[in-house]
């Protein structure tokens, strides 16, 4: 028998390579989840009583052939009414006509006849079907050029089942090749339902009739099997992978072995994972890792993977996982996602953000939920620690960014965040917000009634601002994150009458501004005078030079910082666009002077000139060097100075 294909062009075909699917390798996952379906409606029917025959071994098996490439499966087969309607006439589709007639059968069907088979001719310039169904009727065989011709004859196929045989074009070879195949298998077909087999692969194991002599530890001899090297058929996927199984059939080394599954160049073990399996008014299964986030974003490594129904769909999973989340890694599936022909590109719909409102919730309950649970530790006599972190305050340094991301750019999240995110001090205690700002109001609510949260963003660095701050009794947080700036925004705004100031922003008088100021040692006219000599000494683009009044025991100069203009230019450095002014923006610092101090006494007092202006030099460096801002050849004239000072 002969014919036309039953299409609405001329020819079908260059549609088929151009439009209809984003990569030519598509077709491999095609073709086996085609495979795969028929062998599950197989199964499906088996399980109904409507075929009594034996099912036998039911792996898909993928060949190469010199120049063909061949998938075969022991699935149901095609008469010839059904190759006519299924492949002859591409607008119809095999899974939707079976789950029509078989709603109530609850097995996963995946793939597609119709369009799904013809994406075979993106990399072949011929394709035949020889196949056999299991109803009684003869073998057929079926086979076209690219054309809209195709040729349908009776087959010769003996056993119940469909091989599909493509010709591959000489353009496309490199699916003629043994690695290329394996990649795309592993890539797409790794956790398909039904076993897939592919060649080959070699096994190490004890032989039952070799033997080998080695030393028995006592100077004699004994004899133990040779190690032989057998060949075993390939399997290359896992037909019931971890996210199938139930949370209570798996223990945390089975989920740090299918983290290692999918991530095999990512030595470092998941922090916890959250195991996703929702039926109603979704389906939705799945396993989400936390993995260690510290200081930098990168949420192109490890993508989360999406499955519909075991087979891999893409790993751009926007639309369906909120932003913030696609830091994690794991895998979804699900068969709800809606998906173009290909099942390459998510279409965004209301079901598609029904699901990923479900993962973020999820999400915060799971860390509002560890945020309760203390982590079980003994003491040396083997009695419980009373004060035990928090499972949350445990791993917080290595998902805070994470957190703190969740919260900047998902509502919903940083409402249920504000419950359970933490803030640690530079003593390493950790505190709910609520929390710490009951242990700080007392002591940093300045003079208009704003709590002031002081923080350090380097406790090396800003040591000497942190010592002051805590003789004052003042608490510091450590603030490290790359989001900072942009956090502590955020906090600000949330929670009322809030200011956060990093402890090199101002003198520690100013720090948290109270009604009481420390009488002035100098006059005006003293003042007057005393700041242009300082002034004459310092790159005035660079400082400004400030005279305060400071207790006289504390430095005699302090380089401070402006709070607002380093938050923003620090904030525009990683929100991207629309802060571009502060971004470039050069680096300005206040020099304090503290007039109240017997060194800047001696400065104004100085009647040698040069003195006086080394002085200035060594006090002005002594600031610089405490803030890590005296480098280069101003450090090397500074060391030399204080050498000549000190003979």
């Amino acid at each position: 028998m002969q014919g036309n294909l039953n299409v609405q062009t001329e020819n079908i075909f260059p549609v088929i390579k151009k439009f209809l699917y984003s990569d030519h390798e598509i077709f491999l996952r095609e073709l086996i989840s085609n495979a795969i379906d028929a062998t599950q409606k197989l199964k499906a029917l088996s399980s109904r009583g409507e075929y009594q025959g034996e099912l036998g071994d039911l792996t898909v098996e993928v060949k190469i052939d010199k120049k063909k490439l061949i998938i075969s499966d022991r699935g149901i087969g095609m008469t010839q009414d059904e190759i006519d309607k299924y492949i002859n006439q591409i607008a119809f589709s095999g899974a939707n006509d079976f789950l029509d007639k078989y709603k109530d059968v609850q097995e996963n069907l995946i793939g597609h006849f119709g369009l799904g088979f013809y994406s075979a001719f993106m990399v072949a310039d011929k394709v035949e079907i020889d196949t056999k169904s299991y109803k009684e009727a003869p073998a057929m065989h079926w086979s076209c050029d690219g054309s809209p011709e195709f040729e349908m004859k009776e087959g010769k196929k003996k056993e119940r089942g469909t091989d599909i045989i493509l010709h591959i074009a000489d353009d496309c070879k490199e699916f003629l090749e043994e690695h290329r195949i394996l990649e795309l298998l592993k890539k797409y077909c790794r956790f398909m339902p039904i076993a897939i087999r592919f060649g080959e692969e070699s096994k190490w194991e004890d032989s039952e009739t070799e033997f080998t002599e080695v030393d028995d530890g006592n100077g004699g001899k004994k004899k133990q099997p040779k190690r032989v090297e057998k060949k075993v058929p390939r399997i290359i996927n896992d037909t019931d992978p971890a996210w199938r199984k139930k949370p209570a059939d798996l223990t945390d080394e089975d989920y740090k072995k299918f983290y290692h599954e999918l991530y095999p160049m990512n030595f470092e073990d998941p922090l916890f994972q959250i195991h996703l399996n929702v039926d109603y008014p979704f389906n939705l299964t799945g396993i989400l890792y936390f993995p260690k986030v510290r200081k930098t974003i990168d949420p192109n490594r490890n993508k989360i993977q999406l499955y519909c129904n075991q087979v891999f769909v893409t790993d751009s999973v926007e639309g369906v996982v909120p932003e913030y989340l696609m830091l994690l890694h794991g895998v979804l599936d699900s068969p709800d996602i809606p998906l173009n022909v290909s099942r390459s590109y998510l279409q965004s719909d209301s079901n598609v953000k029904k699901i990923a409102q479900h993962i973020s919730k999820k999400v915060a309950d799971k860390l509002e939920e560890m945020s309760k649970i203390k982590v079980e530790l003994k003491d040396a006599e083997g009695n419980d620690v009373t004060d035990a972190p928090t499972q949350l305050e445990e791993k917080w340094d290595d998902i805070k960014i994470f957190v703190e991301y969740g919260m900047l750019t998902e509502e919903k999240f940083c409402e249920r965040a504000m419950k359970f995110s933490l803030l640690k001090n530079t003593e390493g205690k950790y505190f709910k917000l609520d929390d710490y700002r009951e242990k700080i109001k007392a002591l940093q609510t300045d003079k208009d009634k704003n709590v002031i949260y002081l923080y350090a963003t380097d406790v090396d660095e800003q040591h000497a601002y942190i010592s002051k701050a805590k003789e004052k009794g003042y608490d510091v947080l450590l603030m490290d994150s790359v989001l900072n700036s942009h956090y502590i925004n955020l906090l600000e705004q949330r929670i009322e009458k809030t200011r956060f100031v990093r402890v090199d922003g101002d003198t520690v008088e100013k720090l948290i501004a109270h009604e009481d100021s420390i009488p002035e040692k100098l006059t005006q006219e003293e003042k007057d005078k005393l700041k242009p000599i300082i002034e004459n000494e310092v790159d005035k683009a660079r400082f400004t030079v400030m005279l305060e009044s400071m207790e006289s025991d504390d430095q005699p100069m302090v380089i401070t910082q402006n709070e607002f203009m380093r938050r923003y230019k620090e904030m525009s450095q990683t929100s991207g666009g629309g802060m571009g002014f502060y971004g470039e923006m050069p680096d300005s610092y206040n020099l304090v002077v503290n007039i109240n101090h017997p060194l800047i006494g001696q400065v104004l007092n100085e009647g040698d000139a040069d003195k006086q202006k080394q002085l200035v030099h060594q006090l002005t460096d002594l600031a610089l060097l405490s803030n890590g801002l005296l480098k280069g050849e101003a450090l090397t004239q500074f060391i030399k100075r204080s050498v000549d000072i000190i003979k």
